[in-house]
């Protein structure tokens, strides 16, 4: 008899990513298909839906062909979220996806955040989160306006894991915590918030638990007839892949963007902090920036080198005065700062700067980012944080994952498996079916360490040097970034 497995997937910004994994915890396979970004015009950032499913089915078809699957008992799936698909009542999109990291709706999402005050979004989600242009309200707005005839043909917005979930089993589901700024503390949509775009409302999707079963995949596809549960959004799948659930507890995942986040039951409202409902007692403050990873292919691209190429050229080397300092604000920031017109730049080149210089400004420019994401996250969660669990394709690095431990002053505990969140929309999975007790089952059996990072106190000094220079290149620029808007 085969042994139980599970699938989880992660529909991440670059790429969708799965894991083969047998229940006991052993790693079977896992896979990685990667998917274009389009950017037909300034702050527009777009995907293909349908791309997304290319992935999911090649890495179904994959492991059907190359394991026997007589003992799969279900599929998680988690993705990037703020990213937006239009479709129609078939499920068929309307328009390409919206994706959190484009910025068209701003002018829409400013109106909206005008009508509602600070007292309104702290009754509602606890804290005052901030409509911005990657909000779900903000995007209706703008294609209601923008589009009408797409407007009146849309059934569902959807994020991408539930777009995916209803293309494999044809039904349509979403949960409370993906649909960020939409939903209460008690797991119930916003309906005085939704009001404010006619019939958005009707637009969103039914609300199920992480772990309900939205149906089985369809006939014809590969696995059908498996259990396909909700699933969740990346950070929380991938907090739950890196074995983070008590209060006091920190997370660190590093993809395209950076997500930190702290557990605390104890919120103090923050401006420039998400605090989600809390689920199974877990409250989590959470804090996006906008770039992590895809500051470092950017730069690639810059200067024709591959990303691992650029890590090479960092060697083992130790950043300096002389390293040139890196705002990551490529395409604006997200959290803490909530600022869509500051706009990216290298300070202080020299004739000797090279690429491996500037891949190690970018690498500090990243965890200042996350830094200044920590201490606003400190202060909603009511505490310091001493040790943090990272994960994700950006903590692949050793050397980047010690400058991240030095500037940050924190312990870096690094997951064994790196891609977390495949690992987190397993565990749903295997909760969703029963073949897993609970969180802390599923925690004990899958979640491993390889490495662990301590902060360098011979460089405390020189970071907080440059960080507080980091916060002040930021600040002289506000206005010179706002003339160009």
């Amino acid at each position: 008899m085969a042994a139980p497995t599970l699938i989880g997937i992660d529909v991440g910004t670059t790429s969708v990513k799965a894991i083969l994994v047998e229940a006991n915890g052993t790693v079977l396979d896992s896979c990685r298909f990667l998917h274009s970004t389009q950017r037909p015009r300034p702050g527009h950032v777009e995907q293909a839906p349908r791309d997304w499913m290319r992935g999911i089915l090649a890495a179904l078809t994959r492991f059907a062909a190359g394991f026997d699957l007589g003992g799969l008992r279900g599929i998680g799936i988690c993705s990037q979220v703020n990213t937006h698909v239009f479709v129609d009542d078939r499920g068929e999109a309307l328009l390409p996806a919206i994706i959190w990291q484009d910025g068209r709706c701003a002018e829409e999402a400013a109106a909206l955040d005008a009508q509602v005050t600070p007292a309104q979004k702290i009754g509602w989600f606890g804290a005052p989160i901030p409509i911005d242009a990657s909000h779900g309200l903000g995007r209706m707005s703008h294609v209601a306006r923008h589009h009408p005839e797409v407007w009146a043909k849309t059934r569902y917005v959807l994020l991408p894991k539930d777009y995916c979930t209803a293309a494999l089993t044809g039904q349509f589901a979403t949960d409370p915590i993906s649909a960020i700024g939409l939903v209460d503390t008690e797991h119930r949509y916003v309906d005085d918030l939704l009001a404010l775009v006619p019939g958005a409302r009707q637009r969103l999707a039914p609300l199920g638990d992480f772990t309900d079963r939205v149906g089985v995949v369809k006939a014809g596809l590969p696995c059908a007839g498996t259990p396909v549960v909700v699933g969740a959004m990346d950070a929380w799948a991938g907090m739950f892949g890196l074995g983070v659930v008590h209060d006091g507890e920190a997370m660190y995942q590093s993809g395209t963007s950076e997500i930190p986040g702290i557990v605390s039951a104890t919120v103090v409202p923050t401006p420039g902090i998400i605090v989600f409902p809390a689920y199974q007692a877990i409250t989590l403050h959470a804090a996006p920036t906008q770039a992590g990873g895809s500051a470092l292919i950017w730069l690639g691209n810059l200067v024709n080198r591959g990303p691992d190429e650029l890590l090479r050229l960092t060697g083992e080397a130790t950043p300096t005065a002389a390293t040139p300092l890196f705002l990551p604000h490529l395409e604006g920031e997200r959290a803490p700062l909530w600022d869509n017109r500051s706009r990216g730049v290298f300070a202080r080149l020299d004739a000797a700067t090279g690429p491996g210089d500037l891949a190690l400004a970018v690498m500090e420019g990243v965890a200042f980012s996350v830094k200044l994401a920590f201490a606003a996250l400190e202060t909603s969660a009511g505490g310091v944080v001493e040790t943090v669990k990272i994960g994700g394709g950006g903590a692949r690095s050793d050397l980047w994952c010690q400058i991240r431990a030095d500037v940050l002053g924190k312990t870096l505990q690094r997951a064994a498996v790196a891609d977390a969140g495949t690992l987190g929309a397993v565990i749903l999975a295997g909760l969703g079916v029963g073949e897993m007790a609970s969180l802390e089952d599923a925690i004990r059996r899958l979640v491993r360490f390889d490495r662990s990072f301590e902060p360098d106190t011979a460089r405390r000094g020189y970071y907080a040097d440059r960080y507080g220079k980091y916060l002040a290149l930021y600040a002289d620029l506000r206005g010179f970034n706002d003339r160009f808007v």
